[in-house]
């Protein structure tokens, strides 16, 4: 908001006299640039929410852990991935050694409403690969919040 009051200190009837320049920064375009960023920002930021919408089930300890391991995911629909790249559960064990090399163990997240079927179908594909399988869970809010 750049403005000068009585005309920079010159009165009128000195017009001629010197020009002076506006040392101020005008911001209202700036500010204009800036809200239409946040705006389209919060319109796609549910967009960039990307992944396999898996719903965990809840338990009441929670061990977090550092490690890469391959993640195995079971859709609601019984379908699987490999760190969401889809993997046919004939090709279970392979697809992990090829992927992951040094790999021991494999996180399976599964959907809460998919079949324990599938599950243990996956289970047993990777036992026999001689993989370790770990379960990935959520957090149960009640226990949050102690």
């Amino acid at each position: 908001m750049a403005f000068s009051v009585n005309n920079g200190g010159y009165s009128s009837r000195s017009r001629f006299r010197g020009t002076t320049d506006m040392s101020e920064i005008n911001v209202v375009p700036l500010v204009d640039v800036v809200l239409v960023l946040l705006i389209i920002f919060m319109i796609t930021a549910h967009v960039m929410e990307f992944g396999l919408e898996i719903e965990v089930p809840k338990v009441k300890q929670v061990r977090n852990t550092a490690e890469e391991l391959p993640i195995i995911s079971i859709t609601r629909t019984g379908e699987l991935y490999i760190n969401e790249a889809p993997v046919n559960i004939n090709e279970l064990g392979v697809r992990v050694r090829e992927r992951f090399t040094d790999a021991t163990a494999v996180y399976v997240r599964s959907d809460r409403l998919a079949t324990f079927e599938t599950f243990a179908q996956v289970a047993d594909a990777l036992r026999i690969a001689q993989f370790e399988v770990r379960v990935v869970t959520q957090p149960d809010e009640d226990t949050r919040q102690r």
